[in-house]
This record gives C-alpha cells, structure tokens and sequence, in this order.
C-alpha cells in the first residue's frame, strides 16, 4: 500500500508542469525540492538517530561551493607561497565532487562530534557551520567573498547517441530535482529499513541497550552523518547550478532554521515527513507573499507552525497515521461483535 501511494505521489508530481503554466510558481517549486532533499538529508540524523544538527546548512553550502568551483575553475593561492590552479570541468562532475566533499566533511564532523551529546553536539554542527561561512566570506580570491560566485554553468548530461542535454529551463530542473528526491527518497527508504537502520533506531530509543547488544555508536553515527551530508550536499549543487548564484548567504542560519521545521512538522522519524512539512512550508511564503506585508506573513507563518504543533504533536504524518489505525483497529474490533450479534438473531 505504502509503495502504491509512493508511486502516485511521483506521478502526481511529475504531472504538475503539464497543467501548471506559471513561470514564478514553477520556481518556487524547485527550490522548495531543493530544500526538501536537504530537509530528507537532515530527517536522517534528527529523525532516525535522534540528533539534531543545526549546523546541517553547511554541507549544503560546501556542496553548492564545491559545484560552483568546479564547474567555473580557479586560481587561488594557498598558504606558504604555493598556488592551487583549477580549469573547468564540466558541471555533472562538480554534482559527484559536491556529494563526495560533503560527505568526508560530514565524516570529519561525526567522527569528532559525536564523542559528546545533546546540547555539545548542537554547538558543534554551529560552530562547523560558522567557520565554514566565514571561509567562504573571507577567502576571496577563491570564493570572491560576498561579491559572490556569478554564472555558474547549467548541468549539462550526457545522452547516449543524442549528444549533451543542457538543463537551463525550468521544466528541465524541474524534473532534474525530481529525480534526485525520488532516488534520495528510495536511498533513505532502503537504509533505514535495513540492518544499519535498526542499528539508528535503536541507539536513538535506547542507546545503553544498544550499545550491550554490540552497536557500534561512533560508527553508526558517523556513517550516517557521511550519506546525510552527501545528500545535502547534492541539493546544494542543484541550487547552485539551477540559481547560478552563490554567495556566504547560503550558509545562514535561517536555511538551517527552515530545514528544522521541514523535519518536525511533517514529522521527524518518518520518510514522508519532510516531504509533506517542506511543501507547505516551502510555498506558504509564496502564497503569503501578495496578501500580506513582510512582518505579517512572518506572524502567519509562525502561527501555522503553532497550530500544526499543537493539533498534530508528533507532526502531520506520524499523527495523521496514528489516527487512521485507531480507526481502523475499532472498526475491525466492531465487526467481529456486529457478526457475533447478527448469527445469534439468525439462530434465534
């Protein structure tokens, strides 16, 4: 049942540039599964092994950097005199190098992090998080600093007997994004269903009983803050290449921030969550946006989260599944006694 209505979901996504003609709408759109994959990525960590990171942003931005760079070139100069001199590649490799780089950060943090817990693990990720800003803010012969990375090239693939397929329009980065949330979505969906997944799960619930079963905690984390970061990374490069844009901005805090709530009012813990919290929070500013000033559509917004938290605690998905088999379980407990009642009549 669940893979039926994960299939009609796809399609019905992939049916919207078919009757959806409004160019600024589209827009929205895309960065909205931008910010989806990365919201899939952090509902990783936060979701399955209990660990906020509020520094998940930076993977993010190291993935939109290491793309823009790659496909652009560079000549920077690196300390002690030595110089580092890139030319360009071409934009599809930046996309693997974004996943790759981002992920050994994301091995770097985990294998240092998550020595300590809760709150120390927290001002770490910040802490990654700022430093990182302040790298790219500084460095400016590499990143130009805040005067930004500008015309960063479209991802170009490759097709078979057909030549290269240059994404520049929206309807094409449409179904680019598409196609990596779904292979996110799948990627996640199989991890956490396996042995590996059980592992998270059962650190998150009870870490000391996990740990006397043989669960290696460093190890456990460690790999999954490297495929949550890998896969933040991946959105990063698709929002450098589809905005082709990027400055230090990409790594602030709201980014991070937004992610959060992507993952906790949909619900953190579930696959669908993040899908289901970024769609609405990802396009009520849109909607918001002609109706209200600046001020009130960020009152509004909050007031949404407040509703949505206080109807629906565990978040949208798991509180919406957990009263549809409350329901089913007293219908199915009704219809045995309604059976048991009717045979006794037709024997009386």
């Amino acid at each position: 049942m669940r893979t039926v209505v994960a299939i009609l979901t796809v399609v019905a996504f992939a049916s919207v540039p078919l009757w959806l003609r409004d160019p600024y709408l589209m827009n929205a759109l895309i960065t909205t599964g931008i910010f989806i994959i990365g919201a899939m990525s952090l509902n990783l960590l936060l979701g399955f092994t209990g660990q906020l990171s509020l520094g998940h942003i930076a993977f993010f931005g190291i993935g939109a950097y290491v793309s823009a760079l790659t496909s652009l070139g560079f000549d920077a100069g690196l300390p002690f005199g030595f110089r580092m001199v890139h030319e360009p590649w071409p934009p599809i490799i930046g996309f693997v190098l974004a996943i790759v780089i981002a992920g050994f950060c994301g091995y770097l943090v985990g294998l240092l992090s998550f020595r300590v817990r809760g709150a120390y693990f927290v001002i770490v990720t910040i802490s990654f998080a700022e430093v990182v800003r302040l790298v790219a803010l500084n460095w400016v012969e590499l990143t130009q600093g805040p005067l930004a990375l500008t015309n960063i090239p479209s991802i170009t693939i490759g097709m078979p007997g057909l030549g290269d397929l240059t994404l520049r329009t929206k309807l094409q980065n449409y179904y680019l994004v598409l196609a990596v949330a779904v292979i996110a979505y799948v990627l996640i969906s199989r991890l956490v269903h396996s042995h590996f997944g059980r592992a998270m799960r059962g650190l998150m619930e009870n870490e000391t009983l996990a740990v006397s079963v043989g669960i290696d905690v460093t190890k456990t984390l460690t790999l999954a803050a490297v495929i949550s970061a890998g896969i933040a990374g991946a959105a990063g490069s698709l929002y450098a290449h589809y905005i082709r844009i990027i400055d230090p901005e990409v790594f602030a805090f709201i980014n991070t921030v937004t992610m959060v709530i992507m993952v906790i009012t949909g619900g953190k813990g579930s696959l669908a969550g993040p899908v289901v919290g970024g769609m609405i929070f990802g396009l009520l500013p849109v909607f918001l946006r002609p109706i209200m000033a600046p001020e009130a559509q960020w009152i509004a917004y909050g007031g949404v989260l407040i509703v949505i938290l206080f109807v629906l605690p565990r978040g949208i998905v798991p509180s919406l599944a957990q009263r549809f088999a409350k329901r089913r379980n007293r219908v199915e407990a009704v219809a045995p006694v309604a059976f048991v009642k009717r045979d006794a009549k037709e024997h009386a």
